[in-house]
């Protein structure tokens, strides 16, 4: 197949890239590089040295002799220019990474929640509209978040995508249907996902667009197959407070020995998945697209939870490190369960790597292999969520002010 990668240079995206093009796959990533320039607004670098798309792109060929092109296209603003493109290529499927990921970074400042709403939901509608315009048929497959089903306690199981209910009629009786799954947003940047959510659901109904969203847990872990082969083709780590996930904050905290920070009472339970089971998920969603007509396909993308506080715990007893509870900057549920449905990835022949197989090896082999590029100044999670919550003065657990909003 021909495959454009919209966000091809991120975290998920370039370890995508190269799975799909080892496979025989003809790739195209479409990026801005806005994720570079957020490392330079943010005055932080990826743990792992990462070179230029051109020079990780060109490695791959040396090493595979498998081309993977790359086009600088700002999929929010270059509604033209991607039509351009989609009319000269005519991609069989798409792949949409092209949004801001981090929940922390959207909820920093008034600027940064807006450019999460202008990205976010101009590119996946840009995407949509250019398809329709263009009459591309292609396959078009959006990584979502678990994140849109916000984090329940009534201890049913959320269901990939699509909740039955049952709705009393005039006449007294009961008419059923299948609806989304009520969205319970816990950020912008969850925010906008649940805005995604219903603009495929409008062009499927309304266009016969074929889409897929994966509702994805928290990434974890740094090596694939394809990136092993070759030192300059290593995937993204970040480990800052904004755009660091617990997982990937947690390995370098310990490595570093640093505190394993916890915020609140660690209850918060979250869903995970490791960075080789995200790209064959994608790759198994590829294999099974919708048909023409077809509502939005939904699937959870995601192979355990874990409560953070018991996550800590697992890492503090691998590594030695201490545990440190803080403050919460997030405004949510001190405590929460999460019981998810996942079983059309496993039906597909998905074969999970779990936390307690991978965790050590990654320890050893990215955290501790790159601690000397550590910033320890931004380990510290110090986005907040309120006005309110931002009015108190934080150390972090090394006695260090970290923030005082008056």
């Amino acid at each position: 197949m021909k495959i454009a990668i919209l966000g091809g240079d991120g975290f998920v995206g370039w370890p995508t890239a190269l799975h799909l093009s080892d496979k025989g796959h003809d790739v195209f990533i479409l990026d801005n590089l806005s994720r570079r320039w957020i490392d330079t607004e943010l005055g932080v670098q990826s743990l792992t040295p990462m070179d230029s798309i051109q020079e990780r792109t060109r490695i791959w060929h040396q090493e595979t002799g498998r081309k993977i092109h790359f086009h600088l296209i700002d999929l929010a603003r270059d509604y033209e220019l991607f039509k351009q493109w989609l009319v000269q290529e005519k991609p069989d499927a798409i792949i949409h990474f092209a949004e801001q990921r981090a929940a922390p970074y959207s909820m920093k400042t008034d600027r940064h929640k807006n450019y999460t709403v202008n990205n976010n939901v101009n590119a996946t509608h840009n995407v949509l509209n250019a398809m329709v315009e263009t009459g591309v048929d292609a396959h078009l497959v959006h990584l979502g978040t678990m994140g849109v089903y916000g984090y329940s306690t009534i201890g049913a199981a959320i269901p990939e995508g699509y909740l039955p209910v049952g709705i009393e009629t005039l006449d007294g009786t009961t008419a059923t249907q299948e609806i989304l799954y009520p969205s319970n947003p816990g950020s912008i940047y969850h925010m906008t996902k649940c805005l995604d959510q219903l603009i495929f659901a409008f062009y499927a109904k309304n266009d016969g667009l074929r889409v897929t969203d994966l509702h994805q847990g928290i990434v974890w872990g740094t090596h694939t197959d394809q990136t092993r082969k070759h030192p300059q083709l290593i995937n993204r780590f970040d480990y800052d407070g904004d755009y660091g996930t617990v997982l990937n904050r947690f390995l370098i905290q310990a490595a570093i020995d640093y505190p394993l920070t916890v915020h609140g009472t660690g209850g918060q339970t979250r869903a995970f998945i490791h960075i080789q089971d995200s790209v064959r998920c994608i790759e198994l969603a590829l294999k099974n697209p919708p048909a023409a007509g077809d509502k939005v396909k939904i699937f959870n993308q995601m192979t355990e939870t874990h409560r953070v506080r018991d996550l800590a715990e697992m890492i503090a007893k691998m590594t030695g490190a201490k545990v440190a509870y803080l403050p919460n900057p997030r405004k949510e549920a001190a405590e929460n369960d999460l019981i998810v449905r996942n079983e059309q990835f496993l039906a597909l022949g998905l074969d999970p790597i779990t936390l307690q197989e991978g965790l050590l090896e990654e320890v050893v082999d990215v955290a501790k292999k790159f601690a000397y590029r550590v910033d320890r100044s931004r380990v510290p999670a110090v986005s907040a969520w309120t006005k309110d919550i931002a009015k108190t003065v934080e150390k972090d657990p090394e006695g260090k002010r970290l923030k005082s909003v008056s």
